[in-house]
């Protein structure tokens, strides 16, 4: 299963730690979303968005990226990472993937260092996170995500 996931991983790379274990699993291409560069997504057969969870929302970058280069139809799947409370993280995604028609297979999230606004003040939350049982969890979860894609038949 050819797959490109598209994210945004900033302050702390915890996002693309975990990106970085799940491209471990597969011909899995990684597409940083704030760079300037030509995206064929209907190149591939499922396509991933990823990105911290900032305030109850993934990052607008990523947001942005899916309106504009998600084709029609294509499987889709979610990762993020959060300091907190993963929230409603997702939602928008689920509804830029709705309007296009495209199947949500699933999404994967985990805790994340965060040192975020007043989480500085007092060293941050969840240090050490991701760490290495995130990390298996998210190869985990792309494995059983290729198996579903296989079992329905679209090789």
């Amino acid at each position: 299963m050819k797959t490109a996931i598209c994210y945004y991983s900033r302050h702390h790379g915890n996002t693309l730690k975990v990106l970085e274990a799940i491209a471990e699993e597969g011909e899995i291409d990684l597409i940083d979303v704030t760079t300037r560069q030509a995206v064929r997504l209907e190149t591939y057969n499922c396509i991933g968005f990823a990105s911290g969870v900032y305030f109850g929302e993934f990052h607008d970058g990523v947001l942005t990226f899916a309106r504009q280069y998600l084709p029609q139809g294509k499987p889709v799947f979610f990762v993020c990472t959060y300091g907190g409370a993963k929230g409603a993280g997702t939602k928008s995604l689920a509804e830029i993937a709705k309007e296009k028609g495209c199947p949500v297979l699933g999404e994967f999230g985990c805790k994340g260092y965060d040192t975020f606004g007043p989480f500085r003040l007092v060293g941050g939350i969840a240090r050490g996170r991701p760490n290495e049982r995130d990390l298996e969890n998210a190869r985990s979860f792309y494995r059983n995500l290729r198996e579903i894609y296989n079992s329905e038949g679209k090789k």
